[in-house]
């Protein structure tokens, strides 16, 4: 070897920080079992930390789960305006009321590993808590959500001329819903298809849920006042 020929050694990964270990324990532990089946002592195990350290770092457990929200939500939120902002450029009204509904739904189904995309693990964590009707996790997506969420109803009422605002704010309620059990009960599509679709398959579900949304939505043209006639 020449005396001045540089050694490659390979790559190693930093390891997380203490903090990201427990964010990312809590995160994992209550996408998998909730916020009230999780205990701090669980959490401090599952990071590799000892209780002590994760006490420090957040106090109470709310506080714990308001930093695993403050670190998806901002990035998330910028993503679905980027794209929001993107397809009210589009002029004809159908394909951007379908372009719309796709920049909410995509970020929340990237990699659960990719916190600037907001992760499939994240949404399984709301999903979970909502379904539990925690107080504090309410609170906390309040916080983070509602005025991007306003945002997105009042470019879908762009879309749909005469379409009753409050009418809107129902169908992207059952949106959400949609997309919470899609992302927390994916095998029930591969069991009750024979295994023909996937409930992994983000693709197709992403598909799914923005035509199934439009075609609900679309009929509120027709309502005129968001209610149909029998």
């Amino acid at each position: 070897m020449q005396k001045n020929e540089k050694i490659e050694r390979p790559y190693k990964k930093a390891r997380p920080s203490t903090r990201d270990a427990i964010l990312d324990a809590a995160e994992t532990l209550m996408a998998q079992h909730g916020y009230h089946a999780v205990s701090l002592r669980e959490i401090a195990r599952a990071s590799g930390a000892n209780l002590g350290s994760v006490t420090y770092h957040f106090g109470a457990k709310e506080n714990l789960l308001a930093e695993i929200y403050e670190r998806h939500t901002h990035p998330m939120n910028q993503r679905r305006m980027e794209l929001l902002r993107e397809a009210e450029r589009i002029n004809d009204q159908e394909d951007r009321l379908l372009a719309v509904i796709r920049s909410f739904v995509l970020p929340a189904f990237s990699s659960q590993s990719d916190v600037a995309g907001g992760g499939a693990r994240f949404t399984r964590v709301r999903a979970i808590l909502s379904m539990e009707g925690n107080e504090a996790a309410q609170r906390i997506i309040s916080a983070s959500f509602d005025d991007t969420s306003h945002a997105f109803v009042d470019a879908i009422a762009g879309c749909i001329p005469g379409a009753d605002r409050n009418a809107i704010v129902w169908r992207c309620h059952f949106l959400l819903g949609a997309l919470y059990y899609t992302l927390v009960n994916g095998d029930r599509i591969d069991r009750l298809t024979g295994g023909a679709s996937s409930g992994e398959d983000h693709e197709l579900a992403i598909d799914q849920l923005v035509h199934a949304t439009a075609a609900s939505l679309r009929d509120l043209s027709k309502a005129g006042d968001g209610r149909t006639s029998t």
